[in-house]
This record gives structure tokens, C-alpha cells and sequence, in this order.
């Protein structure tokens, strides 16, 4: 029987946060509100706002601090310049604001011929609520031209093939991401006692840095089926049988 959990990136941060191994893998975010909104343009020339509730990242903006003091806003592919805060404030007034959004520091992902990737790490656990959360899957998402998220993409490769494309690190790293995914499970399953399946976004920075973007409870596995090699396919569907 597949269970809902309620998705809110706004616990999700807090959980993570809370274990100190993780907390230095997180962006800085709030809830985005008008002093929010001042605090982090300043401290940061480049945020992200994300709706809580948000699913294949619809209605993520990125807001740019420009030097001459305007501000460029691109959401998906669409790209538009405010003259100043106040204009800036009002735009944001005006579009789907009734839902809670958090903000955060931008991360500037490493680069795949110029374009973003970051990685899609799938953990699960059988029935057992003592089983132990093992990683079953994993690949690389590069974002379409002229987008800044991976989720509108129509290309993946193997974690380990993209990172030395990117020339951020090899397999050393590539555990340490999964070290993080498990970890970040760990902090989940205080929350949702029940949970067995998670798939982890994880960011890699242009320093090889390793960021937690967000836990999927209910991830696509069209692109795992979809792969050449079936075998992390057919694992994932084991897991969820039992």
C-alpha cells in the first residue's frame, strides 16, 4: 500500500539542520517573508525561492542582486529585470504568494557543458522498522538549455561518469554523497516513523562541495526504469515489495 507523507521543505530543513553532520550540507534558508526577503539579498547576491510544498520544481524563482542595483528574476526558463526592491516586492505581491515559501542561499552547481546537474540518490529500507536505510539508485540530472533547475531535463548519466565530466571529484566523493543521503534518512524517519523510500537531491558545487537540495517521498522512477542497465531498477522494486 503506498502511504502519503506530507511534503514541507520547511521541516525537511529543520530535520536536517538539527543533526550537525548535515547542517553544514544545507544552504542557508528561511521562511521567506518581506525581512527574510531583505536579510538574505544582502547577504547573498543570489537566492532561491521554493513554494514548501512544491513538486518537480514548479514555481521555483531565482533572484539575482545585480551591481547596479536591479534585480533579475528568472523562473523556469523566463528571465525579467525590477529596477529596485519596492518593484521587487510588488512583483512578488502579485504572484502565487498565498502558498508558504521558503528562500535560500543559491548554490551554484558544478557544470556539465555549462549546464547544471545535480544528483538523484535513491535510499529505502524493507518493512522491518530495525532494517537499515541502504542506497538502491542512483543518476545524474543535467538541466535542459537555459534553465537553472535539472528538474525540466531530457538527459541523465551515471553519477560517477558525471562528476568526472565535471571534474569535481571520483569515488571518494561519490561516498560521501551517499554517506549524506543515508544520514539525511536517519533525520527523516524521526519525523515519519513509517517511511521506506526516499529520493535524495544532492547538489555538487563547482568546489566539489556536497549540498542536501531536497528528499522526494514519493520519487519518479520512470528514469530508473528507462535506464540501460536494469539491475538498480529491479532493486528498488524489490525494496518496495519488502
Amino acid at each position: 500500500m503506498l502511504m502519503l507523507f506530507q511534503r514541507d521543505k520547511w521541516l525537511q530543513y529543520r530535520a536536517f539542520n538539527s543533526v550537525p553532520l548535515l547542517a553544514r550540507r544545507l544552504p542557508e534558508t528561511k521562511l521567506l517573508g518581506k525581512e527574510s526577503l531583505h536579510d538574505m539579498l544582502l547577504q547573498h547576491s543570489s537566492v532561491v525561492l521554493k513554494p514548501c510544498d512544491g513538486r518537480y520544481g514548479r514555481d521555483i524563482v531565482f533572484i539575482r542582486r545585480l551591481k547596479t542595483g536591479t534585480y533579475q528574476i528568472q523562473n523556469e526558463n523566463n528571465i525579467i529585470t525590477m529596477q529596485n526592491k519596492s518593484d521587487l516586492q510588488d512583483w512578488l505581491n502579485q504572484i502565487n504568494m498565498d502558498r508558504e515559501y521558503i528562500i535560500q542561499q543559491r548554490i551554484y552547481l558544478a557544470r556539465i557543458q555549462q549546464r547544471p546537474f545535480d544528483l538523484r540518490i535513491m535510499v529505502q529500507r524493507q518493512k522491518a522498522n530495525s532494517s537499515a536505510w541502504k542506497v538502491t539508485g542512483s543518476y545524474a540530472k543535467i538541466a535542459s538549455r537555459g534553465y537553472l533547475v535539472t528538474n525540466v531535463t531530457n538527459r541523465t548519466m551515471s553519477v560517477f561518469k558525471a562528476l568526472q565530466l565535471a571534474r569535481v571529484g571520483g569515488r571518494k566523493l561519490l561516498l560521501q554523497v551517499e554517506h549524506t543521503a543515508l544520514l539525511a534518512a536517519k533525520s527523516l524517519e524521526v519525523h515519519y516513523p513509517d517511511l521506506r523510500q526516499i529520493g535524495f537531491d544532492i547538489g555538487i558545487d563547482k568546489k566539489g562541495r556536497i549540498w542536501i537540495i531536497e528528499g522526494n517521498y514519493r520519487p519518479d522512477l520512470r528514469t530508473f526504469r528507462r535506464l540501460k542497465d536494469s539491475s538498480m531498477y529491479r532493486r528498488i522494486l524489490w525494496y518496495q515489495k519488502h
